[in-house]
């Protein structure tokens, strides 16, 4: 299969119809280059908020609102692409609120061409998430049955916590997508690292998407900071370095590198090492911890 991972800039549109334009020339580009897997970044959706103007954009709160409002809108259009163009694509993920929910989550939806979809909720909130947005934690951790493999999403800082991919690999992922909005070239390298070694745990492949550039309009995604890439572990049929494929830092655009189910199946059973299988052996290795002081 041929994965493809967005280097995503913020846009910000007068008009439905070109948003939609916009989204439909990505999709297209990827399909143009052979992708089977589209991903998109976190708060990619927060361009939907522009659409309000710029007192509602530029306002925290109400580009929240606003930006909910269109989701299932701007879900529906990515939902009609992967019919058409018979792809997978995760959508760009922003704020939804959940039916009697006090606050909004941060939730992606998986899109496959039979025109099925499924969603995933961001499960552990940054400081800005928790402290001045006030997004909240959503639904628990999906696996996603797909005629490419098994598919889980880790939404940006969930990617940093290794028990959460851990749940999805025992739950039988071969794909991780790790979409990300980060604002400073340490948040970008934060979930670079945090995903890098979710493939060594995993022996998998993860692919992350990140926003890029700046979007002055919006004080809640106005810096971007990333670049798009494909991990794997460096193992066996791996590149010894576990990176698959990589963009430049802040270059808009495709990144795409080819896997196979069963090039993750053969580093799993003959790689050099088995982190995957040898993940709870750590158990019987950490109920004791000695203490000792060294003069």
């Amino acid at each position: 299969m041929r994965l493809a991972a967005a280097a995503y800039p913020l846009d910000a549109f007068d008009t439905w119809d070109a948003l939609v334009a916009k989204w439909t020339a990505w999709v297209e580009d990827a399909v143009a280059g052979g992708a089977d897997l589209l991903v998109f970044p976190e708060y990619g959706a927060m361009e939907l908020a522009a659409l309000d103007g710029a007192a509602v954009v530029g306002d925290l709160e109400a580009s929240l609102t606003s930006a909910a409002a269109r989701l299932s809108d701007m879900q529906d259009v990515f939902a009609g692409l992967a019919v058409a163009r018979g792809v997978h694509i995760l959508t760009p993920s922003g704020p939804a609120w959940p039916d009697g929910a006090s606050r909004p989550v941060n939730r992606a939806v998986l899109c496959t061409p039979d025109g099925t979809r499924g969603y995933q909720d961001k499960q552990i909130m940054t400081r800005f998430e928790r402290e001045t947005w006030d997004v909240t934690a959503g639904d628990p951790l999906q696996v996603f049955e797909t005629r490419l493999g098994r598919i889980g999403v880790l939404i940006c800082y969930d990617s940093e916590f290794p028990l959460l991919a851990r749940a999805l690999i025992e739950g039988g992922v071969d794909i991780l997508l790790v979409p990300s909005c980060t604002d400073t070239l340490a948040g970008y390298w934060r979930v670079r690292v945090g995903a890098m070694a979710r493939a060594l745990e995993g022996q998998c492949v993860v692919v992350q998407s990140p926003t890029v550039g700046d979007a002055p309009w919006s004080p809640a995604v106005d810096e971007n900071v990333g670049a798009a890439a494909i991990y794997g572990p460096p193992d066996l049929g791996f590149p010894p370095t576990g990176v698959l494929a990589e963009g430049a830092l802040n270059a808009p655009g495709w990144v795409m590198g080819d896997v196979t189910l069963d090039q993750i199946r053969a580093v799993r059973d003959g790689g050099h090492v088995f982190n995957r299988a040898h993940w709870p052996e750590q158990e019987n290795r950490t109920q004791t911890v000695i203490s000792r002081c060294l003069f």
